[in-house]
């Protein structure tokens, strides 16, 4: 049965009915997950600076690094999702992606 469905229709089979997800290109989840992790190795050096006492300013310049690269990841994610899902959507006439992109906007604002 596999053999003669297309590719469209092999994603669309994997994804849970309920759920909303996409299936991301190995190169791209690799990218995604090491920008994760550095921010996850700042976030455990900020603490790390917390346990030995380090000064005010040098761990809130640690801290703003931390969120500059989390901003980074969202502006990463946001317009793959714009040129993916949403883009995707609206060729199929599903204008309710639209709402959901101003919602998301609104958070990342």
């Amino acid at each position: 049965m596999a053999e003669s469905m297309t590719l469209k229709e092999l994603e669309t089979e994997a994804l849970c009915p309920h759920c909303q997800t996409r299936l991301r290109s190995d190169k791209e989840k690799k990218d995604l997950i090491n920008r994760l992790k550095r921010i996850e190795g700042q976030i455990r050096g900020i603490c790390g600076m917390l346990e030995k006492d380090a000064y005010c300013v040098d761990i809130l310049n640690q801290a703003a690094a931390a969120g500059s690269a989390l901003d980074s990841f969202s502006r990463v994610l946001l317009e793959a999702h714009i040129r993916t899902c949403v883009a995707d959507d609206l060729k199929e006439g599903k204008q309710d992606k639209i709402d959901e992109l101003m919602k998301i906007l609104q958070k990342l604002m």
